[in-house]
């Protein structure tokens, strides 16, 4: 591995123990889930309207907090805005590692699908922003491809603890490692040290920079007040700017709507159909993790030098599109065997 990506070994840290955290707990959440709003129950529609709904507010949310908190580590700096995900993801753990009947759940939602609008894609998005900073452009890649494999990696480990451990048990690791990120992150990891400058080139620029306010002599005031924060129009401005950005944006959302769309009902599907708990899916999601670990942390590293980046993304869409195809099957064919 190249001495640069090494150097971000506390960010890699940081990225495994605030994903490990938010992951351990999904395995459990659907028995959770069930036994909290259907006791005794293997099918409950109820679960499923919530489910999506959450991820429908926690989707929106994210895409108009992403960009002004991105902004935001433009100015701020990558390390204090990535403190706000972390932190944040501690409290619901806390909440279910006390107590878990109903109330308790209902609290844990409301608290999560708050929360979740900023540490599910805060935790993901911010330390690439790290490594960008940090890295040369021709080496971004890869070095995004290892903090991607380290996020990968977490999972498998996530998924795999769930099978040693009960119910309670799960919520307090999750805690004891979100808080633990948190705390590792402030004594160990160090601030960038990029600075934003109109003779850097295009690529170092923040994207909603305001060029004429860095062309002002006081410009680091300007860029500290809150009338510089970009507003839901700007976001707008921005992406009609720029057709590549545009095209990546509308690429993004397609994906994550097929795979929020069928990861979650699958899920109930396989417990309402074959019964499965937690450790039936843990397995499942250590043979999915097991892949994409191996696949970010040694192919893409290696690859994307030499075939570009476009025709990797081409390719895992197409993995996305059959994987989709498959999960259809699935349901088609025990559809018509319940008839």
């Amino acid at each position: 591995m190249d001495s640069k990506i090494r150097s971000l070994k506390h960010l890699f840290v940081t990225v495994f123990l605030s994903n490990f955290a938010l992951n351990v707990v999904t395995p459990a959440m659907t028995d959770i889930t069930m036994d909290a709003l259907c006791p005794s129950q293997d099918k409950c529609s109820l679960a499923i309207y919530l489910s999506g709904l959450q991820q429908a507010i926690m989707g929106l949310g994210s895409m108009l907090m992403m960009p002004l908190i991105g902004n935001l580590s433009d100015v701020y700096g990558r390390k204090a805005l990535l403190i706000v995900p972390v932190t944040a993801s501690i409290l619901p753990s806390v909440i279910m590692a006390y107590k878990r009947t109903t109330n308790y759940f209902y609290a844990y939602y409301v608290v999560r699908t708050l929360t979740g609008m900023l540490s599910d894609t805060g935790i993901q998005c911010l330390p690439i922003a790290y490594a960008a900073d940090c890295i040369s452009e021709e080496k971004r890649a890869s070095a995004i491809g290892v903090v991607a494999g380290v996020g990968s990696a977490a999972y498998f480990c996530g998924t795999f603890a769930v099978r040693f451990l009960s119910t309670a048990q799960i919520f307090l690791v999750s805690s004891i490692s979100s808080t633990a990120a948190a705390v590792y992150m402030t004594i160990f990891l160090k601030e960038t040290t990029r600075h934003i400058n109109i003779d850097e080139d295009a690529l170092n620029q923040p994207i909603l920079a305001n060029g004429a306010d860095d062309s002002e002599s006081d410009s680091s005031e300007k860029r500290l007040s809150p009338k510089n924060i970009p507003s839901f129009y700007h976001i707008i401005s921005l992406l009609k700017s720029s057709t590549t950005l545009s095209l990546a944006t509308l690429i993004a959302f397609l994906n994550g709507l097929a795979e929020g769309g069928i990861q979650t009902p699958f899920m109930y599907f396989l417990r309402a159909r074959f019964q499965y708990n937690k450790d039936n899916f843990a397995i499942l999601m250590l043979i999915c993790y097991g892949g994409a670990t191996f696949s970010q942390l040694i192919l893409v590293p290696k690859l994307a030098p030499i075939i570009r980046e476009e025709t990797i993304l081409s390719l895992a869409l197409i993995a996305g599109f059959t994987n989709c195809q498959q999960i259809t099957s699935i349901y088609n064919k025990n559809g018509r065997q319940e008839k």
